[in-house]
């Protein structure tokens, strides 16, 4: 009884000590101090967790074309659809199954890694315009000036990307849904810039509304954050999209205007590098490999210039007389037959 007695007191003496510790002004620094630490741990580990929209692992299960439009996927696919019924009247779509199938595959591919919700149709036009353009509903032209512009299939696949994030993200009829165009045939979104592409203007045979230009800044900053995850999740580097935008600058430099005109709608150049480095280094996992480029896509490149360099030569009319005129004669020396002539003449020195 007594030692039953003696150990509640020394517990009744422990609890009356630490309530006396707690109360010390150095406890009570030490307590605060520890609260701020976890406040501040639990702050970091809020600030790491990447937002949904933002992280690659989510793709697929998020509703990145939520926002305010009036039109049903449906309706968006239907428009589409019209839309490259007119192009492909006027444009020459390069029919080699080769090009065709190989381009359409690496398309799929990058489709099937991407939030899109509807099919694509995925064709190459014959233009020497480095450019893509991705209309609503998944109708997708590629033009052939790109794919021998690009140094490795991954840079193609990057251009692609961003395309598809374009129609995954609903922007063309979110965009007719503000009110910024006055009819819906003038939306086809154009990866570098501007309307210039093989003519697209022209196929749609109305006026492109300076308003919906200068809104699509923000949809194109968005669609190169969804692209540059396409591109990584489908296992190419990520560091081709960076690549391609350099190329385009270094362009820009050589010729100072030519790109200008092009990318005045869009987020310039240098701001697109530097935000793509950002969302490289802060959103994907550095993974050991990643495809740079495959033999299928030199053999391709190879043969689309082969048959781009065939059809120039088949367009020359060889059957054409070619004169030539007699050294003297008016016009003799802008022909190049008597250029020739007048180089083999002997040149006469004055005394």
């Amino acid at each position: 009884m007594r030692r039953t007695l003696a150990l509640a007191a020394v517990s009744l003496i422990s609890l009356l000590g630490f309530a006396a510790d707690t109360k010390s002004p150095e406890n009570k620094v030490d307590l605060k101090k520890a609260a701020e630490e976890k406040k501040s741990d639990d702050k970091k580990a809020e600030e790491k967790k990447i937002p949904k929209k933002k992280d690659p692992d989510e793709i697929g299960n998020r509703d990145v074309g939520k926002g305010v439009n009036f039109y049903s996927i449906e309706k968006e696919i239907g428009l589409g659809k019209a839309l490259a019924q007119d192009i492909e009247r006027q444009a020459k779509i390069v029919d080699d199954p080769l090009i065709a199938e190989y381009v359409n595959r690496v398309g799929q591919n990058l489709v099937r890694n991407s939030d899109a919700k509807v099919p694509f149709t995925i064709k190459v036009v014959d233009t020497e315009e480095v450019n893509a353009f991705a209309l609503p509903g998944g109708f997708f032209f590629v033009n052939s000036g790109l794919i021998l512009k690009a140094e490795s299939e991954a840079e193609l696949a990057g251009v692609m990307a961003h395309e598809i994030a374009h129609v995954a993200a609903r922007h063309g009829t979110r965009q007719a849904t503000r009110g910024q165009i006055a009819q819906l045939s003038t939306i086809p979104l154009i990866f570098m810039g501007g309307w210039t592409g093989y003519g697209i203007r022209q196929a749609a045979s109305v006026a492109i509304p300076v308003g919906f230009l200068q809104f699509s800044r923000g949809f194109e900053s968005e669609a190169d954050l969804l692209g540059l995850q396409y591109l990584y999740k489908t296992g190419y580097d990520p560091g081709a999209f960076v690549d391609f935008f350099e190329k385009i600058q270094s362009l820009e430099k050589r010729k100072p205007g030519t790109m200008a005109k092009v990318f005045s709608s869009h987020p310039l150049t240098g701001d697109r590098i530097e935000n793509a480095q950002k969302n490289i280094q802060d959103l994907l996992k550095e993974r050991p490999e990643y495809v740079v480029t495959t033999s299928e896509f030199n053999d391709v490149k190879a043969r689309l210039s082969s048959l781009q360099n065939r059809r120039k030569v088949d367009n020359q009319d060889l059957n054409r007389p070619t004169l030539r005129k007699a050294p003297g004669s008016a016009g003799g020396d802008k022909d190049d037959t008597s250029k020739g002539d007048e180089e083999e003449r002997p040149t006469l020195k004055r005394r």
